[in-house]
């Protein structure tokens, strides 16, 4: 086994907080090895694109400095596809970058579909590679919780527990639209914490007259208000997505469904008045809550950890307690982790009462 001597760390696809605190441990640990760091900027395009884009991190200039404690990426991520080039043209790119850069394997900071590009361009090279999950969607297979997901559910939750208040004062039926894309785990997660009385998701089928039924049943209890939280990847009750914009690849980004609830249900229904707040990317920021930092510690450390051990190929997960590691291919394999409609998150909804729709 040939001993490692410089690695590089990446982030890739959409940000998220805690995105800074991985890259941190991953340079603590790498450096007490006295292994060199190099920080890619830009995703893979700091690889595969020249001149090439990185510098050198350590514990002074990066894990001593206020960063590890803020949200985006240092090193600037890429979150648009692959445009025209093909993957095996990209692929030759990357492995003439790694050679040149001199890198003997690689950290990859990213969700479900990072871990599958980058593997691939992997493949064309000698460079070893471990992967650590993060995503404010927390759909990525195996791992019960990615690095992002709890300071993105904490936000959402903030912001629930504000807009009920407000609703108080004018007899309002809020409609929060949280991202997610087609996986509801952030929406039902932020509608249990707070305590909202619709949750509307894309895994499960739902009808307006099932919100309707709910909306009536508060009124009848002599409550003037509620609180809807709705997915963006939700699609309209005749099964149509709902998008606003396309992307720089061409792909229709999601966004809109909470607009459309509001219009439809208006029509049904006026005993309440419904407002719409759409909380965008700023469910990507903030200051990372205790728990995605500990994620990060443990990640960075297992990534290190496993590398050292000569094993590669290889993604971080967390699953009941403990820091383990799957087979990147089997993460692949997996796909887009989806809520389980049978799950305890959506009996726990079910049994407090919360609309989630026809189930």
């Amino acid at each position: 086994m040939e001993k490692i001597k410089r690695i590089g760390v990446l982030t890739s696809g959409g940000d998220c907080a805690g995105l800074n605190a991985v890259i941190s441990a991953v340079v603590a640990a790498a450096s007490k090895k006295g292994w060199e760091v190099y920080g890619i900027n830009d995703g893979t395009e700091g690889i595969t694109e020249k001149p090439h884009r990185y510098e050198v991190l350590t514990v002074k200039n990066f894990s001593d400095s206020p960063w590890p404690r803020l949200s985006g990426s240092y090193l600037g991520s890429l979150n648009k596809g692959m445009r025209v080039e093909s993957l095996e043209e990209v692929s030759n790119r990357f492995a003439v970058g790694v050679k040149e850069l001199g890198l003997d394997a690689i950290v990859v900071i990213g969700g479900d579909g990072s871990m599958n590009i980058v593997s691939n361009m992997c493949k064309n090279s000698l460079v070893k590679i471990v992967g650590i999950p993060k995503t404010i969607d927390n759909d990525t297979p195996i791992t019960e919780f990615s690095v992002g997901f709890q300071t993105a559910v904490q936000y959402c939750t903030t912001a629930v527990d504000s807009l009920e208040l407000t609703a108080r004062s004018h007899n309002r039926a809020m409609i929060v639209e949280v991202m997610g894309r087609d996986a509801g785990h952030l929406a039902l997660h932020a509608a249990l914490a707070g305590s909202a009385d619709v949750c509307l998701i894309p895994e499960i089928p739902y009808s307006l007259n099932g919100i309707i039924n709910k909306l009536k049943e508060i009124k009848a209890r002599g409550r003037n208000h509620a609180v809807i939280v709705v997915s963006e990847g939700l699609k309209t009750e005749n099964g149509t997505a709902v998008t606003s914009t396309k992307n720089m690849v061409g792909e229709m980004i999601y966004g809109g469904i909470g607009q459309y609830l509001c219009d439809e249900i208006s029509k049904r229904y006026n005993e309440f008045q419904f407002r719409v707040t759409t909380l965008g990317h700023l469910q990507r920021s903030g200051v990372p809550v205790a728990f995605d930092r500990l994620l990060a510690a443990l990640f960075g450390a297992k990534a290190i950890e496993l590398l050292d051990k000569g094993e590669d190929n290889k993604m971080v997960v967390w699953k009941n307690g403990e820091v383990s590691a799957v087979n990147l291919p089997d993460v692949v394999k997996a796909g887009t982790t989806l809520v389980n409609t049978q799950g305890k998150y959506v009996k726990a909804a079910k049994d407090l009462g919360i609309y989630i729709g026809e189930i």
